[in-house]
């Protein structure tokens, strides 16, 4: 089988494909990634085979051009659009059915069909993928769910496709409440951007529009079923496997510490979409290091040179994988990032989150807390330093995090791998591309 994956030029939505990627070329299928060629190193350095379409995403350039203008609206008195906030932007992160309103849903999707998403799948990137798509001719597509390049390439060669999830699944719980809300209304004012945009986007290559666009033929979750949002799709469960990239490992790591062990990152992903972080990473690690512990903050030269002077105990490193860090801490503080929140549930750590307000990173915060497996910092200006002190202190000194922690661990490590996923993949892509020849 053919697999072609699919992703924008980010680096931690890469990684989310690499584990699925591997197991299906274990397995004997011939899989390729298709991306911007600005993510092509990261493809690359998971030993897999690229494919650069369109032209180089540069989306920090983008979002920089729009602070920009945004700060000159600002400067002059104006209304600031929400077309200039990439936070508002992108933001559909409301999960509350009752606040759903068709007017919220609306908006949102508008603004992400006519400005997030085509950015990130411009008409460039979209038509180098269609034709590499009909050229190769893969059985399946499996495409970032932020990254609608992929259905559009899948159904215009007639491939069978799959979203892979990297966190909640927003796009398919928004799509569902909303389908249910224009069903109530008059077909005259049943207006759909996202219909809109990938309609005319497939009719430049003879295809119609089709929910699947949207949500994809069946959906890859790695969401661990008691966290994940409720929606009416298809839905494969997969066990979350980290990938955090090469690395050689250092030796203390192996080492058992002498003390309770805290890890503290903020991930890069605020970082490098806004320049900015949420939260200053100085006070983060002075409040931390000020309890009985050993901190390890891994803080690249980006955050390094305004950290000043360090409190003692604090190790600070460029990088270390999660994935053998983890193991040795019992805490972890953090920003809410996917890759970040899944390796600590896969290793039974506790965490404490200051959500960077990306996407789904604050929902998830709320869904940890309510499992008891740490807590969310909502507004960390107004928590401060004693707030966050006190919080890593109730995860250290109260077992319950703990054993609520570990409990998810032990859902996580019951759901499928995936390497047991790919026969479930070969199946649907099978069954869908008979469907598609009958004309079904």
């Amino acid at each position: 089988m053919r697999v072609l994956f699919t992703t924008f030029a980010a680096r931690t939505h890469v990684h989310s494909q690499v584990p699925l990627a591997w197991a299906l070329r274990a397995a004997g299928h011939d899989v390729r990634v298709a991306t911007h060629p600005d993510a092509v190193e990261h493809v690359l350095r998971a030993g897999l085979h690229a494919v650069p379409v369109g032209a180089p995403l540069n989306q920090d350039e983008f979002v920089q051009e729009l602070d920009e203008r945004r700060s000159d609206a600002l400067e002059a008195g104006r209304e600031v659009p929400e077309a200039l906030d990439y936070l508002e932007l992108t933001d559909i992160s409301e999960v509350r059915p009752e606040r759903l309103t068709y007017e919220l849903m609306h908006r949102r999707q508008l603004a992400l069909a006519a400005g997030a998403f085509p950015t990130q799948c411009d008409p460039e990137m979209i038509d180098d993928l269609v034709r590499y798509a009909r050229w190769w001719r893969p059985d399946l597509v499996v495409w970032d769910t932020m990254t609608f390049a992929g259905p559009v390439a899948a159904m215009a060669s007639g491939a069978a496709h799959a979203r892979l999830l990297f966190g909640l699944d927003l796009i398919g719980f928004l799509r569902h409440h909303y389908n249910r809300v224009l069903e109530r209304r008059l077909p005259a004012l049943r207006d759909d951007p996202m219909a809109e945009w990938l309609g005319w986007t497939l009719e430049e290559y003879g295809c119609g529009f089709a929910e699947e666009a949207v949500v994809g033929q069946w959906t890859i979750d790695p969401v661990l079923t008691s966290l994940a949002l409720p929606t009416d799709l298809v839905r494969v469960p997969m066990r979350y496997v980290p990938y955090n990239g090469p690395a050689v490992l250092p030796d203390w790591v192996l080492e058992e510490p002498r003390r309770p062990r805290v890890c503290v990152t903020l991930g890069l992903s605020l970082l490098e979409t806004l320049g900015r972080d949420r939260v200053s990473v100085a006070e983060v690690l002075e409040a931390v290091a000020s309890l009985d512990v050993e901190v390890v903050a891994t803080v690249g030269a980006a955050r390094r040179d305004v950290l000043g002077a360090l409190p003692e105990r604090v190790r600070v490193v460029d990088f270390v994988p999660l994935d053998a860090l983890l193991p040795s801490c019992a805490a972890v503080v953090h920003h809410g990032g996917a890759g970040t929140f899944q390796s600590a549930l896969a290793h039974g750590v506790p965490q404490i989150v200051l959500p960077d307000v990306l996407w789904d990173s604050a929902r998830r915060a709320e869904g940890l807390e309510r499992a008891g497996a740490g807590f969310q910092v909502a507004d960390p200006a107004r928590l401060g330093a004693a707030g966050l002190r006190d919080l890593v202190s109730r995860v250290l000194d109260d077992p319950a995090p703990t054993r609520h922690a570990r409990r998810l661990r032990a859902e996580l490590r019951a759901a499928p791998a995936p390497a047991d996923v790919v026969p479930v993949l070969e199946q649907l892509a099978s069954h869908h591309r008979s469907a598609a020849r009958s004309g079904a």
